[in-house]
């Protein structure tokens, strides 16, 4: 059998190209995500950054920790709280002790030189940021955008720094007001001994010249203040360096003190965002896991496809091989080896590919922004040994299907001349489609019945339409006859017997169809779905976000995490004629069925004043009814009964007992938490909504925002403005990931086509030259080859966008079901490029061949036998 299937490869080679080079990509794509998916597991954990060269550190517990009777459930912190004044001056009896302070400090307007002048000074004296504001017309101040050059940064006070260690490369440390030293960097902006910056601290604006500058470490961009000046802009201790013996630390400190004592490389959690490298290694992961997942799903839909229609297109052959004795057991193994043959060669062709390409597809995603700059390949072999083996199996499962029917072949096939294609669905395939489709239509079904919000998660809506593909495959030579037809009703009807012969060689040739249609319709429903599931969500989002928000300016610090200035505040609220709401960012956790801790965004606002500036979607309860003993839920609680009450722990790790006020609508999730400044956990103002009071001069209110955000250093932007600046953008990660998802798609799909297609057009020459000596011209054969690939290509989008709008049906109808209405969005432009893409492909793979076989005379064609 090996030697026969050695000879039948040689023979038909061409049958045989596009399944090695789809496996070969295949397989290739597989590698090469695998070994970028390896190196998400075994990625370097960093060291201490900041404390580095400290001793001991001790700060408060930044992790909630909850006893349950299936153990004990941690949580990270929101807002940990700070280091005593009592246990800092106890802490300082064991050793020397430096207080570290950390508070936003950014640099803006910065002159050069040590005799450059104040930045808020002028020729004719000192002048104040009032002053330098009033001085702006409205028109002016609407133009301005403050804060947006600023270079955001961090201040400490000096003494921390050699905890890092950092060390001076000019000039000495700061030793009065108004003295900062601060870090250099090489993509940075210049700054230099000398220079007088204005630094925005929440203290205020003020002028401060640079007697110093350190040499950047790469996890911040600092700016080093006096101690004294440290504390007075941000009085509450963050962390403490300890020159003492951990033990004897511990033991002053005591069991329940609340508080971490760190050293070695537990000092990495008083970092900076300690987790930024999980969670970027986490997205990236998800990305990889689900590049090759699909890459594994097209391959062998593409590689089945494919060996099911070699099968269909060999049956003469096999009928002959059952005429001269061949068993349909030798037939099955012959077809079998084949499959392994290819899967062996492809699946090693692949693997080459694979590794060779896996540096590059890091250096892509790096470039993109998916995955983080230190992102790197490391040294694991495994993921090409599963690439390969993955590739054989898939080659031979993929034939497996095929053996089955080949084997089945009649001695009378031998015989066999008729064009048309019979007994294309046999009962097997009829049960298969049928159970993979009652299973695409009823996993969403029931999903919208019990839990419409799991339809919206990224894992559902990337596999949700692999089931229905795969049914629509399945029964693809039912459909496309009818489907065929009504694609060329017109045509057929318009003078010439062009139309009319596509439509009749499209209904004849049902394998042939089929099999071109199939590749297209795996890579319609995965476009159409993709990419119009996730504009769907984020419309939806945006509609969400313009209903609740109804405030007619937005102001925000525009860097998460960063407070806003208090002084804008309090000129805010004395804005006539302005009705100013102010929240801040917060979280709240709940023990839920006593084994799991969840962790819900929520927002600290002013209940008076939350009605003004926004319209929840409230389906229990009332807003107004929210105060300092109460929460507002939303229904993915598990308690939702308004007047119950929840044991949360708050930002700041609080334990409360509050009473629920109002319940709202699930929506697509972002619908959080709402509670009081009470509860805020410590939390700072964020986020301030200005309505224009009723009656109240809406450009005299404008003026005066701009004006007091010109100067703090805030910008003050109007509803429309907000809302565009936080919408999706082109370059969004989750954009570029699907790209690339669909990139990985389109690849095998064109392989799939055009080998199918070369290999159909091959089998058809005698056909064609019937067509030649019945008096067609070489063009008309030629327009006609190619208006069948076209047709063909034109069923498989048609039968693709049948399976896309359902899947968009059921994200539209989980959005209905969860309170928001927003339209479907169908992403045309996208469509229109992957169906043109495929139909140019599939009418040069079509014509090619057809060109090359119309130089051989007729007559020696219509008399060639196989």
């Amino acid at each position: 059998m090996l030697m026969l299937a050695l000879s039948g490869m040689r023979t038909r080679w061409i049958t045989f190209v596009g399944s090695f080079v789809a496996l070969a990509l295949g397989v290739g794509l597989i590698a090469a995500t695998g070994l970028a998916l390896a190196a998400t597991f075994d990625a370097p954990e960093r060291g201490p950054e900041r404390f580095a060269a400290a001793p001991v550190v001790v700060r408060a517990a930044d992790h909630l920790r909850v006893e349950t009777p299936t153990g004990t459930r941690t949580k990270p912190l929101d807002h940990p709280g700070p280091v005593g004044p009592r246990t800092a001056d106890r802490l300082a009896a064991l050793g020397r002790t430096v207080e570290d302070r950390t508070f936003p400090a950014d640099v803006t307007a910065a002159r050069t030189g040590a005799g450059a002048r104040d930045p808020r000074t002028d020729a004719r004296g000192p002048r104040t940021g009032l002053d330098v504001a009033a001085a702006r017309t409205g028109a002016d101040a609407r133009k301005s955008r403050p804060g947006q050059d600023a270079e955001a940064r961090v201040g400490h006070p000096w003494p921390v720094a050699a905890a890092a260690p950092y060390r001076l490369t000019s000039g000495r440390a700061p030793a009065a007001p108004g003295e900062v030293v601060v870090t250099t960097r090489p993509d940075g902006a210049p700054l230099r001994t000398g220079d007088r910056v204005l630094v925005r601290t929440p203290a205020g604006n003020a002028p401060r010249t640079v007697v110093g500058t350190v040499a950047g470490r790469g996890f911040e961009d600092a700016v080093f203040f006096t101690d004294d000046e440290a504390a007075r802009i941000s009085p509450d201790i963050d962390a403490l360096v300890v020159h003492a013996d951990a033990t004897a630390v511990r033991r002053a400190l005591g069991p329940d003190s609340g508080l971490d004592v760190l050293t070695g490389h537990d000092r990495r959690r008083a970092d900076p965002d300690p987790d930024r490298d999980a969670r970027a290694l986490v997205s990236v992961n998800a990305l990889l896991g689900t590049a090759a997942g699909i890459t594994l799903f097209v391959s062998a839909a593409v590689v089945a496809s494919t060996f099911s229609f070699a099968v269909a297109q060999r049956r003469r052959e096999f009928g002959l091989l059952r005429t001269a004795g061949a068993t349909p057991g030798q037939i099955r193994r012959t077809v079998c080896a084949e499959a392994v043959l290819i899967g062996v060669l492809a699946s090693a062709a692949g693997v080459w590919l694979g590794s060779g390409g896996a540096p590059l597809l890091v250096g892509r995603m790096t470039e993109a922004g998916l995955a983080p700059p230190w992102f790197a390949l490391g040294d694991a072999s495994w993921p090409l040994h599963t690439a390969f083996w993955t590739g054989v199996f898939v080659a031979t499962a993929g034939a497996l299907v095929s053996c089955h029917r080949a084997g089945r072949t009649a001695p009378t096939e031998a015989l066999r001349e008729a064009a048309v294609d019979s007994r294309v669905m046999p009962a097997s395939r009829w049960v298969a489609a049928v159970l993979v489709l009652l299973a695409g239509l009823g996993l969403p079904a029931l999903a919208l019945a019990v839990d419409p919000g799991d339809l919206l998660g990224r894992k559902s809506y990337i596999t949700r339409p692999m089931l229905l593909v795969v049914g629509c495959a399945l029964l693809a030579p039912v459909l496309v006859r009818p489907v065929g037809r009504l694609l060329t009703w017109l045509p057929a009807r318009l003078p010439g017997a062009t139309g009319v012969l596509v439509r009749e060689n499209t209904a004849a040739g049902v394998r042939r169809t089929a099999a071109v249609a199939a590749p297209v319709l795996i890579t319609v429903a995965l476009a159409a779905t993709l990419t119009g599931t996730v504009a769907t969500l984020e419309e939806a989002r945006a509609v969400e976000v313009r209903t609740a928000t109804t405030a007619d300016f937005v102001v925000t610090s525009g860097q998460e995490g960063r407070p806003l200035a208090p002084a804008f505040e309090e000129r805010a609220r004395a804005v006539e004629g302005a009705v100013v709401s102010v929240s801040r960012s917060t979280a709240v956790t709940v023990l839920e069925e006593d084994t799991a801790l969840v962790t819900s965004e929520a927002r600290a606002v002013d209940p008076a004043r939350l009605a003004a500036v926004s319209e929840l979607p409230v389906t229990a309860g009332r807003l107004s009814d929210l105060d300092d003993d109460a929460i507002v839920v939303n229904e993915e609680w598990l308690t939702t009964r308004v007047g119950d009450r929840v044991t949360v722990w708050l930002g700041d790790g609080r334990k409360a007992s509050l009473r629920i006020a109002a319940v709202l609508a699930t929506g697509t999730g972002d619908n959080g938490v709402y509670v009081t400044r009470r509860n805020a956990g410590g939390a700072g103002v964020d986020r301030i909504d200005v309505k224009v009071a009723e009656g109240a001069d809406r450009r005299a209110v404008a003026a005066a925002l701009h004006t007091a955000g010109a100067a703090t250093g805030t910008r003050v932007t109007t509803r429309a403005e907000w809302l565009a600046a936080n919408g999706p953008g082109p370059d969004d990660p989750t954009r570029t990931g699907l790209r690339m998802i669909l990139g990985i798609a389109l690849l095998c799909t064109a392989t799939a086509l055009a080998n199918t297609l070369v290999m159909a057009t091959s089998d058809r020459v005698r056909d064609l030259a019937v067509l030649r000596l019945a008096g067609a011209t070489a063009p008309q054969v030629l327009r006609l080859v190619a208006a069948e690939a076209v047709v063909a290509v034109g069923v498989g989008a048609v039968l693709g966008g049948v399976v896309a709008a359902v899947n968009l049906l059921v994200v539209w109808g989980a959005l209905v079901l969860l309170g928001v209405m927003s339209a479907v969005v169908v992403p045309w432009g996208t469509l229109g490029l992957v169906v043109a893409a495929a139909a140019l492909l599939a009418a040069v793979s079509a014509v090619l061949p057809a060109s090359l076989a119309l130089r051989t005379r007729p007559v020696e064609l219509a008399g060639a036998r196989e």
